[in-house]
């Protein structure tokens, strides 16, 4: 149903994040970063599974009972909706491999990743220990797919780290319509060295190793490859881990570089990690730099460009 085109990067949404009224009560939840921001860059696809299985709106809402140790879904008047949305789940989680993320509604007992409100049986108390019937059916059959909530993207770490996995997914889901071999595989590597690095380096050094003999597996050890690359990219990158990769990026420009320039691209990335001035400081320096002592390793680096620069994700970071 969602087939992979190298030409649009397509993001699953809930539908009432780009303001369709499908909430129980008529209303939507309108994302203005997705809908005014990011929608410039992707194409969405829109879904509730509340009003795909029927429910229709407006209509009573759902919660999630704990009815000795299972988890149900059921609305205000008592019907049991659980089958419904886990069958709706994975049927069309199965279609989703051309989706490179997906966006959900926080909090929703069919959407929600996490802290979902479970209700007990005896109508006393309840607790946020719950995932949305819905969403643990996607993220049990697409383990890689890039997931987030709506209101974990107001964090701007968190917002920058989603947008970039799903870019690097879409770069991983291009070289798959391609073709793998053994020298794109190598290449791909290569131009995520210090995306990786900086997200966890261990995991930069494993895959590596990984792809130290490419003469035997190859498509085993390109599926082991993307699942350790995703898995590294789930990490948040701290500023110390930045600092690092920043100074690895400025020992290319040693010998180009007046002692002035030096001690400039060296104060603005320790001012950086000081957390004075945001990532894109030293970032538009380096590019800068770049242009000016072209480095054909350097310009494929997908760290310097990971996603578009008009989005101003490394603003707030």
């Amino acid at each position: 149903m969602y087939k992979f085109d190298p030409k649009v990067i397509r993001v699953g949404i809930s539908g009432c994040l780009t303001g369709q009224p499908v909430r129980f009560d008529g209303g939507h939840k309108r994302s203005d970063f997705c809908t005014e921001e990011l929608a410039g860059f992707v194409e969405f696809v829109p879904l509730c599974p509340e009003i795909a299985i029927g429910l229709g709106t407006p209509r009573p809402s759902i919660r999630l009972i704990n009815q000795g140790g299972e988890i149900l879904a059921q609305t205000a008047k008592g019907e049991d909706v659980t089958a419904a949305l886990r069958d709706y789940g994975q049927k069309m989680a199965a279609q989703f491999d051309g989706l490179s993320g997906y966006i959900l509604c926080a909090k929703s007992p069919s959407c929600g990743m996490e802290r979902v409100r479970v209700y007990h049986d005896s109508g006393k108390g309840n607790a946020k220990e719950g995932t949305g019937i819905y969403a643990a059916e996607l993220m049990r059959a697409q383990p890689l797919l890039p997931l987030e909530e709506d209101g974990r993207l107001n964090d701007a770490a968190l917002r920058e780290n989603f947008v970039t996995r799903v870019f690097a997914l879409h770069d991983w889901q291009c070289l798959r319509h391609e073709g793998i071999t053994a020298a794109r595989l190598i290449a791909f590597h290569s131009r995520y060295k210090y995306l990786l690095m900086a997200h966890h380096r261990d995991s930069y050094q494993r895959l590596g190793k990984l792809l130290s003999d490419l003469s035997v597996d190859l498509e085993h050890k390109a599926n082991a490859y993307i699942e350790g690359m995703m898995q590294a990219l789930s990490n948040n990158v701290s500023r110390t881990s930045h600092t690092n990769v920043l100074q690895h990026l400025q020992g290319y420009f040693k010998q180009e570089l007046s002692s002035r320039q030096r001690q400039e691209l060296a104060r603005t990335i320790h001012q950086y990690r000081e957390g004075i001035l945001p990532l894109l400081a030293p970032i538009t320096l380096l590019r800068h730099y770049l242009a000016e002592y072209p480095n054909d390793y350097l310009h494929q680096q997908v760290y310097l460009n990971p996603h578009p620069e008009a989005l101003r994700l490394r603003y707030g970071i």
